[in-house]
């Protein structure tokens, strides 16, 4: 056996004390004929997540790295995180896992490092997980991409979004993010432009068999501490760098630039303040954005419009609108493409 870990699991942890002897079980009791490491970054947390990591690593030492933060990392908001995670990864492959995830399949390292080592034109792999709402402790659902294994299509990678693939099922070369570019480091979200560029570089794949559980509903995830409602100098900042990320792609990805700028618009519609939102913020939103909604197509412009308008149109009011439009909108909706 080689030195070097084959695969480097990368584990951020803040305040994921109720979870983390799940999380990191998943990690041990994974069965390989190569070597791995987990890399497990506590970002100062408050509560015993800190004493947690280091039983686990005195008790494997030869799977759990830790690093430990002495004051919060995340919310200075510069890179400093992924900076110190690609420091210390130093193997060909990386699987992604946070602090209130975990795995439940003790082959799933092994069965996806199989499929990329065999398939050297593919650069990312995922799959099926099940849903755990830690509100109601129970199991209510799965999130998966198709109802088999299959590549992933690139339509649907860019335009369902990053919660199209669970972060928690995913194992991606190292190597596609050799010269990564800036679009991707400042977006404000990792996970999202990662796939993309992985589905850019390569082909990518997806196992329809749960191997993994994306827990939601936890008010210490990174999705639950965000405030995505609100219209915020934060938030649009958040938003504008992922229209940054969309126009990075579509410059340098020419055949799928339609897809991208398209997304552009589907993002910043979802994202728009809804009717009941002040009229301040709805101005200070659409200021931010001007010089794409100005640009937009008709059907682009009616889907904004029925976005922001929606008190009016439950009330009877979409019947000004003729059902040829409708029809059209609704499936650019549901397209986006």
């Amino acid at each position: 056996m080689a030195s070097t870990p084959l695969v480097s699991i990368q584990c951020l942890v803040y305040n994921h004390e109720p979870f983390l002897r799940q999380c990191l079980d998943g990690f041990v009791m994974q069965q390989t004929d190569f070597l791995f490491e987990a890399i497990v970054h506590d970002d100062a947390s408050t509560d015993g997540s800190v004493a947690i990591i280091h039983e686990y690593a005195e008790k494997y030492p030869d799977i759990i790295k830790p690093i430990f933060e002495t004051e919060n990392q995340y919310c200075k908001k510069d890179g400093s995180i992924r900076r110190t995670i690609n420091h210390h990864i130093r193997s060909k492959y990386v699987a992604l896992c946070e602090g209130d995830d975990y795995w439940i399949d003790p082959l799933k390292l092994q069965k996806q490092v199989d499929f990329l080592e065999s398939h050297p034109d593919y650069t990312m792999c995922c799959c099926r997980t099940k849903l755990l709402s830690e509100k109601k402790q129970v199991y209510i659902g799965e999130n998966y991409c198709y109802n088999q294994s299959q590549d992933i299509l690139v339509k649907d990678l860019i335009n369902r979004t990053g919660l199209f693939i669970s972060t928690c099922s995913i194992l991606y070369k190292k190597s596609v993010k050799d010269n990564y570019p800036i679009y991707c480091e400042k977006c404000a979200v990792g996970d999202y432009p990662l796939q993309i560029m992985c589905a850019m570089k390569g082909k990518t794949y997806y196992f329809n068999e749960p191997m993994a559980v994306y827990r939601i509903n936890n008010p210490n995830s990174w999705m639950g501490r965000q405030k995505w409602s609100a219209v915020s100098d934060e938030n649009l900042k958040r938003i504008g760098s992922m229209v940054n990320m969309f126009l990075g792609f579509a410059d340098e990805y020419p055949d799928y630039a339609s897809i991208f700028k398209n997304k552009i618009a589907q993002y910043i519609n979802v994202t728009c303040p809804s009717a009941t939102s002040q009229s301040a913020e709805n101005k200070k939103y659409f200021n931010n954005f001007k010089d794409y909604t100005d640009k937009y197509s008709l059907l682009w412009k009616i889907d904004l419009f029925l976005r922001t308008h929606a008190d009016l149109f439950s009330r009877g009011y979409r019947l000004i609108i003729s059902p040829w439009l409708l029809k059209k909108y609704y499936y650019k909706k549901m397209m986006y493409k």
